[in-house]
């Protein structure tokens, strides 16, 4: 059986399937404070009505996680922020509670767990949440990615979304463009250049095939025409999830009489070898 990932263990060693019902106490809800590391910016508002709705009708199902901070004699969330809010929202005026006692790194990173379990995060919030943990707790890629549960290509490929101009981090935070956009962007030499790409981009409508074509005429490349047909939605469910598991572009071409081609690009000897180790692996 594979192991399970950091991913899975992170609230797992907050929450275990057999706590005990006197490990779960009631709090009154104005003495929980927000995680102040907390990387999610925004909740939607529909999301959290229809949370505040159910927690109305049913109470709240799964504690949330605080610890206890005597100095300001208040509880600091760790992980069900979107449950407080919905409670405070319901008019409860207490909710139930499970104690750890954490430092504040582990704060983040379970915040971080428990958003990337649930997708809640966009990719730039991912992205300053793990350049804290880098420049403030001094965490290598390798180690964040141990913790989160993330591979380390896809650790760095999130970072590298920070040296986009804050024109097109914009576009990427109002959903105007994808992360796959934005990465296409991340290959042109200039923030002018990666500007004006994105006006093209956000004028014609261009979806993420497009711009990479766009990115590659303008840096002088041959175009593709082995990806010049429309791809059929199986193949680019497929392309996605594949990237998403390895943190790299890949393309899948697959022939008219069967079988068929993957192609997994890779920018850098140091993410060769990362592939490598996460596709041969037997965990």
């Amino acid at each position: 059986m594979p192991k399970r990932t950091v991913l899975g263990r992170g609230l797992d060693a907050l929450i275990p399937a057999g706590e005990e019902p006197g490990g779960v106490h009631l709090v009154p809800i104005e003495r929980i404070i927000p995680n102040p590391l907390q990387p999610r910016t925004q909740i939607k508002a529909d999301e959290l009505a229809e949370l505040s709705a159910s927690i109305k009708e049913h109470g709240i199902l799964q504690p949330i996680v605080v610890s206890y901070d005597a100095a300001q004699d208040r509880y600091i969330l760790i992980a069900g922020e979107r449950r407080w809010l919905a409670a405070k929202q319901a008019g409860l005026s207490s909710v139930p509670v499970i104690q750890r006692q954490v430092d504040e790194r582990t704060r983040l990173e379970l915040a971080l767990v428990e958003n990337l379990q649930r997708e809640d995060l966009d990719p730039l919030e991912a992205a300053e949440a793990y350049q804290r943990l880098v420049e403030q707790f001094h965490l290598s890629h390798e180690q964040i990615s141990e913790r989160v549960g993330k591979s380390r290509v896809a650790i760095t490929n999130t970072l590298r979304l920070l040296r986009l101009p804050e024109a097109v981090k914009d576009a990427l935070r109002e959903h105007q463009i994808s992360e796959g956009h934005a990465r296409a962007l991340l290959a042109l030499p200039t923030p002018q250049a990666q500007i004006a790409l994105l006006q093209t981009i956000l004028q014609n409508d261009l979806n993420v095939r497009q711009t990479e074509e766009l990115v590659r005429k303008y840096l002088g490349k041959k175009p593709s025409t082995s990806r010049s047909k429309e791809i059929p939605p199986e193949i680019s469910s497929l392309e996605s999830q594949l990237r998403q598991a390895l943190g790299t572009k890949v393309n899948i071409s697959p022939r008219k009489k069967g079988g068929g081609t993957i192609i997994i690009h890779y920018y850098s000897n140091e993410e060769l070898d990362h592939l490598l180790k996460r596709i041969i692996s037997d965990e």
